[in-house]
């Protein structure tokens, strides 16, 4: 198959809007990342997603929408709970995405056999005319490789999936650079399944206290069925070692152990104490941008061939959470406490 590399011009938008209806595949910007587009009503083209990523069939998808009225009008959900369009109103266009009581037209292969249903509004131009132009939602997780930096460019699907896909929308550079917040609204207190760019204390001030999923922050337990994206995997990974350290003497800890070819991955305020190849993603107390520069830093690793990398634990508040939680995917959970050595 070869793949298209398309513009976000009138006449490639309405290209691409042909390929996804007759069941195509197509990497398209959001402003979180790019994801790998399917007809969202059409199982067998949803199918191709997971074949094209070499993605677990139990992982579940979530679907993009250019209207909110596209979620009634689809019959995307058999319940739009109150909450939820409260949420909806203020932050849809946006990096946020809803779980809710799936609809019928819904088929198996977007929600991995759930009874649930994750909906998302992106706010970028081109995804929401590349949805319009296909007439229909679009199923849409990220559009890479399986478990790899989730791709923050064209270039990034092209080296991912070239050969794999229809064709390849370049929107430029995402703006957030992490997959959107996803928080369910099943249950009576809405919980947090993945942190991103709109926060906790945003959401709350919304619609009143949410809870934090255990699995935000730490493994998903044995036999627990993911309910997000992101959820059950080694995730967001590149093929460097990655190992999460915490405490206040890390550039001490990774300057003693520089033994092998070793990356940092650390704050600004990190880099010039380093006595290794430092890569900084921004202030300590700059979140967006160490969410913005995380997953392009994580294949700048890889292009550079490095086999292990001490990345500083980030702080947990705000974004930074989102930030903790894709680099504690990234590492497999394996953390090094300093406080405790």
């Amino acid at each position: 198959m070869k793949t298209l590399l398309l513009s976000e011009n009138e006449n490639d938008i309405k290209q691409v809007g042909e390929i996804l209806r007759r069941g195509g595949l197509v990497g398209m910007p959001t402003e979180t990342v790019y994801g790998l587009a399917a007809n969202a009503l059409d199982g067998e083209a949803v199918a191709g997603i997971f074949k094209a990523k070499g993605r677990p069939m139990d992982n579940p998808l979530i679907v993009h929408i250019a209207d909110i009225g596209d979620v009634e009008k689809f019959e995307l959900v058999s319940d739009f709970p109150e909450k939820a369009k409260l949420l909806a109103e203020k932050f849809w266009s946006g990096p946020l995405t809803m779980i809710m009581p799936k609809g019928r037209a819904i088929p198996d292969e977007v929600s991995a056999g759930l009874d649930t249903v994750a909906i998302r509004f992106p706010e970028h131009k081109t995804a929401q005319a590349i949805i319009r132009a296909a007439g229909v939602p679009l199923a849409a997780p990220s559009a890479n490789i399986s478990g790899s930096p989730s791709p923050t460019t064209a270039a990034h699907v092209m080296n991912d999936l070239n050969g794999r896909i229809d064709a390849v929308v370049d929107g430029g550079e995402c703006r957030v650079g992490l997959e959107s917040t996803v928080i369910t609204m099943v249950p009576a207190t809405p919980r947090i399944l993945r942190p991103g760019g709109i926060t906790a204390e945003q959401i709350e001030s919304v619609i009143g206290k949410i809870d934090i999923d255990d699995a935000v922050l730490n493994q998903l337990k044995s036999g627990e069925k993911a309910a997000s994206p992101g959820m059950k995997y080694k995730h967001y990974s590149p093929r460097a070692r990655v190992i999460l350290v915490k405490g206040e003497s890390y550039t001490d800890f990774v300057n003693k152990n520089r033994d092998k070819n070793v990356a940092a991955l650390c704050y600004n305020e990190d880099a010039e104490k380093l006595r290794v190849r430092a890569f900084a993603l921004g202030d300590r107390a700059d979140t967006d941008s160490q969410a913005h520069a995380l997953f392009d830093t994580l294949r700048q690793i890889d292009s550079e061939n490095f086999e292990l990398v001490y990345a500083r634990c980030p702080d947990t508040d705000g974004v930074g959470m989102a930030v903790y939680n894709r680099l504690i995917r990234a590492a497999g959970f394996e953390v090094i406490d300093l406080e405790k050595i």
